[in-house]
């Protein structure tokens, strides 16, 4: 009777304890997927705050980075120590199909209206968009061209970068009428342009995106409307300092401000195309 007690004890203990078990195992998968939450949800506000931290310093760097891509392209239209800057909203009506102007600033050297500095965005690249500094005469002639951003095949299209060949250099002192609109082409198409070898879709692309620039430069009037600054500029030098003598030894320069859309040095030419 003893054995069978003891028995019995045991089963019961055993029962109680595997019990014990399941409950257990029952409750497991609940605090996982607690513990699974909380630790998610420490780890995404610990990536906002990070992210929140290095985004101006990573919005720095970029500025800093393209504003030395532009310093070729502005060093063909004035020398740092006079020049200035003039942001201006593109007309965004005037757009060719398929360019996207992002900015358009006016830059003078010791006041003086020496030209026009575009950021524009060409979609049909072989990889992708294709976005480049542009810069040019008041008298609408290609001072310089450099890429700011692009996804083309490296040995192939990423040969529009100035490190990589001096290709974009040969648009420098081109304009519409040099060669004739007809021509802006690579010459695959029958225009004056060579492509790069292996890669006419980035030239093709290229090519149209600063033909279409220029375009848009004479329909907007930009270049005449700096021109016109640049006379007026002239002739107020002349009144203040009738001996001859100019700012242009002070090298003062200025930091641009943004300019508020449909504002700005280009306002005139944007009235004067609304009107027409």
């Amino acid at each position: 009777m003893d054995g069978s007690a003891d028995n019995n004890a045991n089963a019961a203990r055993a029962a109680a304890i595997g019990a014990g078990h399941r409950a257990i195992r029952q409750q497991v998968p609940w605090h996982a997927a607690a513990t699974l939450g909380l630790v998610a949800s420490v780890c995404a506000a610990t990536v906002n705050v990070v992210e929140g931290w290095l985004r101006p310093q990573a919005d720095s760097a970029r500025i800093a980075f393209e504003e030395a891509r532009l310093e070729p392209v502005l060093q063909a239209l004035a020398p740092p120590h006079l020049r200035t800057r003039e942001p201006s909203a593109p007309v965004r009506a005037l757009t060719p199909p398929g360019l996207h102007v992002e900015s358009v600033d006016l830059v003078r050297a010791a006041d003086e209206p020496v030209g026009l500095l575009l950021r524009t965005t060409i979609e049909q690249g072989y990889a992708g968009p294709i976005r480049l500094a542009i810069g040019m005469t008041t008298d609408g002639i290609l001072a310089g061209v450099q890429v700011l951003e692009h996804a083309e095949t490296p040995g192939l299209g990423d040969r529009i970068e100035a490190e990589k060949s001096d290709w974009l250099s040969t648009f420098k002192g081109r304009s519409l009428a040099s060669p004739d609109r007809a021509y802006w082409a690579i010459a695959r198409d029958g225009g004056a342009f060579d492509q790069m070898t292996g890669a006419s879709i980035t030239s093709r692309a290229v090519v149209r995106a600063l033909r279409d620039t220029l375009i848009y430069v004479a329909e907007f009037g930009l270049a005449q409307h700096a021109a016109i600054e640049a006379r007026a500029a002239r002739t107020r030098r002349a009144v203040d300092h009738p001996g001859g003598s100019s700012d242009a030894a002070s090298g003062r320069t200025t930091t641009p401000t943004p300019t508020p859309a449909g504002h700005g040095w280009a306002a005139g030419s944007a009235a004067r195309v609304c009107a027409i």
